[in-house]
């Protein structure tokens, strides 16, 4: 494995990690809800009263936000390179997952394990080794 020195950001990397815990941190504090975007959004599938405006607050956020760093830089390039069919398959697996643990990355990976949640660290672990399993099998077996 090589790292590619000329795309390598690690001061951004952190930067990016530290405002993510900070926020995730400061929303359960102030509001006593964690920011598992699963569940933020599953609240607003099946909402109750008094309890979607923030949901929407926080969605808008998350499409907003985009739109604000294209106004101060460029957006980098994206390829993907999977066909529709794999990626759509794809994403109906993560959400089955996402339903099957009860919760997302950002819920058990940033603040469940922050909580120390014991059901968080396993969920993170499962879907931790499950990814570097896929991403083996993808390269180095089926490839």
């Amino acid at each position: 494995m090589t790292i590619d020195w000329q795309h390598f950001t690690p001061w951004t990397s952190l930067a990016g990690g530290a405002l993510l815990g900070l926020a995730t941190a400061l929303f359960v504090l102030l509001n006593g809800r964690i920011a598992g975007i699963s569940g933020i959004i599953g609240g607003l599938l099946h909402p109750r009263r008094g309890d979607v405006d923030w949901r929407v607050a926080f969605v808008a956020g998350l499409l907003l936000a985009p739109l604000a760093y294209g106004l101060f830089a460029t957006f980098p390039v994206a390829s993907i390179n999977a066909d529709t069919p794999l990626l759509v398959g794809a994403g109906l697996l993560v959400g089955f997952g996402t339903r099957l643990g009860a919760g997302c990355t950002s819920g058990h990976g940033v603040c469940g394990i922050s909580r120390l949640a014991p059901r968080s660290i396993v969920a993170t672990l499962t879907f931790m080794a499950s990814g570097f399993l896929t991403v083996y099998l993808t390269r180095h077996v089926f490839a």
